[in-house]
């Protein structure tokens, strides 16, 4: 599928006479020179200098299809990337245009995503857990023309590529052979030049589009440069190598996507520009996790939800001889950690491993962080009822704000950012971009409040808090306190139609392995923790929740799914 998008191109406008650069214009300039250009695809070129032979991407079982790529050096891994770019270039593929890749997490769909960089061309990575048609819908709007895919995947992507006229352009060998009529990754990039292709990139140029979840709409294409992905890994490595003699000691061990996700920035970029190395696993099972946290010796882990990092501490305390002592940074999200669980992991990680909860989303993800460690006295007190998100990093502005715009202190508000991370838009929805980036700052969705001490609360999204009876429910504050009984594995709180309330705050559960859920038992102990307008009015217990395959609960299906709840004779 051909484009008809062709804004102009200034990247191709570069100087290649040394005596024809301009040294007199000190504002407008445009850096497109190979020498001082920012590129997100030149991660691996750069460590070719310094460490070429240094295996800097392992891959799991499950996460290459090409014995090949299970362990890649610095400067093998530059050539792969090159030989995609030029492949993507001989098929006659422009600066600007877009490359689509149905792909989980592999080193050959993270090398591809370098070489799209290289090419000057945007990567547009869609979760594979999407509906077909919301797929087409998403292939109408991007235009690629070229498609990358992975065999396993192929069967449920096929109807929307077909819907869309779309044909694979390669297929990476993950549970099957070559799409029919596709060759595989590595059949692409036979012959292929394995030198730096001559396309010129500058910093403020789109790198990637990236889909938000869409929970509740059609996913918004979200904008991001090459300076956000520079600019964000680099903010990262600060974070990621606490606890090191040297940064380049990094070993970054994460299962969860980052192909399809903004994790792809702030977790394998990170450990590539500190100098380190990143152990790529294709899903999130935890006693794979920890397994190649012993073998590997990672020593920053992104750990996701509290939910995954207590299954991670579950699976340390089953076998004593596992070995996590590398593990000097634990990232986490979603979520506070309770301080039970901290200390299970400081006990078996590196001695003062720092764990660090993180709050940010794809459009801006400079972050707030908070620090247990730093805090420890607000998350002894809180967590995990409260969640604690702290403050923002240093490359972000971030107030907190009323409807008006005006900045509120000490009750929930509108958390908006400025940021030299922040995303440039959401690509061919201007009515989006102008709600989301107004008065000059970028407006979340989340309702955040300001302690006396400046620390931010993540109190929900803004569309799910509960309005019962007059009063706002956090629907994370619920779920946070219906985590720790140990019947309930996983929890998701949403509001109902209720003639007399309103919104009834209402709780749908999935059962711990073995465990049986008694409602009554499980409101009391609700009610002891929270305040009554906050208890849940019942308790619906399911098998599984809806969710994106990041993890997020598809809270609108579970609406929908029990709407009548209360109106047909409930609570």
């Amino acid at each position: 599928m051909r484009s008809t998008d062709r804004s102009t191109d200034r990247s191709t406008e570069r100087c290649t006479d040394p005596g024809a650069i301009d040294v007199t214009t000190l504002r407008g300039r445009r850096a497109v020179q190979r020498w001082e250009r920012t590129c997100s695809g030149d991660v691996l070129e750069r460590l070719t200098w310094s460490r070429p032979d240094q295996v800097v991407l392992t891959g799991e079982p499950g996460a290459y299809g090409d014995d090949r790529f299970a362990a890649v050096t610095a400067r093998d891994g530059d050539r792969w990337a090159n030989r995609f770019a030029h492949a993507l270039l001989g098929a006659g593929l422009e600066p600007g245009d877009r490359v689509l890749l149905v792909c989980e997490n592999s080193v050959e769909a993270y090398l591809a995503k370098i070489g799209i960089a290289k090419a000057g061309m945007v990567a547009a990575p869609v979760n594979p857990g999407l509906a077909p048609d919301v797929v087409a819908e998403l292939v109408t709007r991007v235009q690629p023309r070229f498609a990358l895919v992975d065999a396993e995947l192929w069967p449920r992507a096929e109807p929307a590529f077909a819907a869309c006229g779309l044909a694979v352009g390669a297929t990476i060998t993950i549970g099957g052979g070559p799409v029919a009529g596709s060759p595989s990754f590595t059949e692409l990039l036979a012959d292929r030049p394995d030198t730096e292709p001559d396309v010129a990139v500058h910093g403020d140029d789109i790198a990637e589009l990236l889909f938000t979840s869409g929970t509740t709409a059609l996913p918004k294409a979200v904008m991001l440069s090459h300076q956000y992905a520079q600019t964000a890994g680099l903010n990262f490595a600060l974070s990621l190598s606490r606890g090191l003699r040297h940064e380049s000691d990094l070993v970054v061990g994460t299962f969860l996507p980052v192909i399809y996700h903004v994790g792809d920035v702030i977790f394998p970029n990170a450990a590539l520009l500190a100098g380190g190395s990143v152990v790529l696993g294709r899903r999130p099972v935890p006693a794979g996790i920890v397994a190649v946290v012993d073998r590997h010796r990672v020593t920053a882990l992104w750990a996701g939800s509290p939910q995954l990092v207590g299954l991670l501490a579950d699976e340390l305390d089953r076998d004593p001889a596992l070995d996590a002592t590398s593990v000097t940074a634990l990232v986490y999200g979603w979520g506070a950690l309770a301080p039970s669980l901290l200390d299970r992991l400081e006990r078996r990680c590196a001695p003062g491993m720092v764990a660090v909860g993180i709050f940010g989303q794809t459009e801006s993800i400079a972050c707030h962080r908070f620090w247990p460690s730093r805090w420890p006295a607000t998350h002894a007190a809180t967590a995990p009822s409260v969640n604690y998100v702290g403050v923002p990093s240093g490359l972000l502005a971030s107030d907190v704000v009323d409807a008006a715009g005006g900045p509120v202190r000490g009750e929930p508000g509108e958390a908006v950012y400025r940021s030299p991370v922040m995303a440039a838009g959401y690509y061919r929805d201007p009515e989006a971009t102008r709600v989301a980036f107004r008065d000059g700052w970028f407006h979340s969705g989340d309702s955040v409040q300001v302690d006396e001490d400046g620390l931010r609360i993540m109190v929900d999204r803004y569309k799910d808090i509960v309005k019962s009876g007059g009063e706002n429910v956090s629907s994370m504050r619920v779920e946070a306190v219906l985590h720790q009984h140990p019947a309930v594995a996983r929890a998701a709180v949403i509001g109902l139609a209720h003639q007399h309330w309103g919104e009834a705050v209402t709780a749908v559960v999935v059962p711990a392995g073995g465990a049986v859920v008694d409602e009554a038992e499980l409101l009391a102990f609700c009610r002891e923790r929270l305040a009554g307008f906050e208890t849940p009015k019942a308790v619906v217990v399911a098998g599984a929740l809806p969710e994106t395959v990041g993890g997020k609960v598809l809270k609108y299906r579970l609406r929908a799914e029990h709407a009548e709840l209360y109106l047909t004779g409930g609570a």
